[in-house]
């Protein structure tokens, strides 16, 4: 684990490469591009290039870089596609999805809290990105009015697989969730057929909705 004071992204990016939790190009440079440090609370920054989660609120955390890194390794997002980011709290993953995809698609985040909104969307703003619209969440889980989209990334953990997100997942496209303490790799062969793989041991904040 990176836990000094003095570390810096680079530290980071090579911790999780190193540690074969980073592989694709897109994904390592996004890394490099959207720094952790600008993302977590004041409070917290000597500790922001550890590979740990941190808290940002009462009931949320920043997710650990290494689950990051698996995540979107899993999705494997591309600059063409348009995503759907499900709960991120800080907006980091929000931030790394927009970079990858710039400038040819866009990135949609919604969050139910309504603090966590204003906090992330004054991290995205320190990078000006203008290919992420970030919402308040509504009843309905995900975000009806950009559906369907190439890929979904869900950053806290259902009970069950989300059906009302696959309705919003294009045919041939990839969702990423964490059920329970597994992380899902979903993709939607047809409108009613689905395959996954399953991947142990990591921990999430529960999804509510």
């Amino acid at each position: 684990m990176i836990v000094s004071p003095h570390g810096n992204i680079k530290e980071l990016v090579d911790h999780l490469i190193n540690i074969g939790a980073l592989r694709t190009l897109n994904i390592i440079d996004a890394f490099l591009a959207v720094d952790r440090s600008h993302f977590v609370l004041s409070h917290h920054q000597e500790h922001a290039y550890a590979d740990n989660p941190l808290p940002i609120s009462e009931k949320a955390t920043i997710s650990q870089p290494y689950t990051v890194a698996c995540m979107l390794e899993r999705l494997q997002p591309q600059v063409w596609e348009k995503i759907l980011d499900v709960w991120s709290g800080s907006w980091r993953t929000a931030a790394l999805l927009a970079q990858i995809v710039w400038p040819k698609w866009k990135v949609y985040g919604v969050e139910l809290d309504p603090e966590l909104v204003e906090f992330g969307s004054a991290n995205i703003r320190k990078y000006k990105f203008k290919n992420v619209k970030i919402m308040k969440a509504s009843k309905k889980l995900g975000y009806l009015g950009g559906a369907p989209f190439d890929k979904i990334l869900v950053s806290a953990s259902a009970h069950h697989l989300p059906d009302e997100l696959l309705v919003q997942l294009k045919v041939g496209g990839i969702m990423v969730v964490p059920v329970m303490n597994s992380i899902y790799r979903i993709k939607k062969v047809s409108g009613d057929e689905i395959t996954f793989d399953k991947f142990d041991w990591f921990v999430f904040v529960p999804l509510v909705h």
